[in-house]
């Protein structure tokens, strides 16, 4: 499942990251040797010194555990039966993907580029899964679950908290832009304004996100 969500990322912007998320998985007792809160069911632990990004991943075993059942069958049925778990694990495959990629190309992110990015990959991975008839009713089920209907840990402190929200209004504000292209089915034109966002960096991608259509 792992890899098949890496895989479906670098297919949507175009690259091929040679790290593979599932090589970087921790245990829960590597997980908070490595400084895991222990509260979340996927973290992206990151440890940088003397020029280098050491990375690890977790994700709780009890969520790989309720996506197990779906291994072997179409992402899409996924989607109907675990649509929350497929959003979590997604997030963690997609904030490793990205730490390599501004590794790579030697940028500095921060926690709300991070985040931010991770709303965007999750509503392309999810709404390309039903790509074809019906997909302008699904994209709007979709931003609505994702970006609308949402509620936030009450444990988060005040910064978590204006951070998660404010990743939620750029990327909902991103999305909704895109809405225009998936009703007319426009993959080609949706793809390449996922791949220019992706591309751009710190202040410049939030900025982008945060316009208004």
């Amino acid at each position: 499942m792992i890899a098949r969500v890496q895989a479906h990322l670098e297919a949507i912007y175009g690259f091929t990251c040679e790290a593979r998320a599932e090589g970087f998985l921790v245990d829960p007792d590597a997980a908070r040797l490595l400084g895991a809160s222990g509260t979340l069911d996927e973290e992206l632990l990151v440890r940088e010194g003397d020029g280098e990004v050491e990375l690890a991943l977790y994700l709780a075993p009890a969520l790989l555990s309720r996506l197990r059942p779906y291994e072997d069958a179409p992402l899409h049925s996924l989607l109907e039966g675990e649509l929350n778990g497929f959003c979590q694990l997604a997030e963690g495959v997609s904030h490793f993907v990205y730490m390599v990629q501004t590794a790579l190309h030697e940028r500095t992110v921060s926690l709300l580029e991070l985040e931010a990015q991770a709303e965007v990959d999750k509503f392309a991975l999810c709404l390309l899964q039903r790509w074809g008839t019906g997909v302008e009713g699904w994209a709007r089920e979709l931003f609505g679950r994702l970006f609308e209907r949402v509620s936030y840990r009450t444990r988060l402190t005040e910064a978590e908290r204006w951070r998660y929200q404010e990743a939620n209004r750029l990327s909902r504000n991103f999305c909704s832009r895109l809405m225009g292209h998936i009703a007319g089915r426009r993959l080609e034109r949706l793809l390449s304004e996922l791949r220019y966002a992706y591309r751009l960096g710190a202040e410049a991608k939030l900025r982008h996100f945060a316009q208004v259509s």
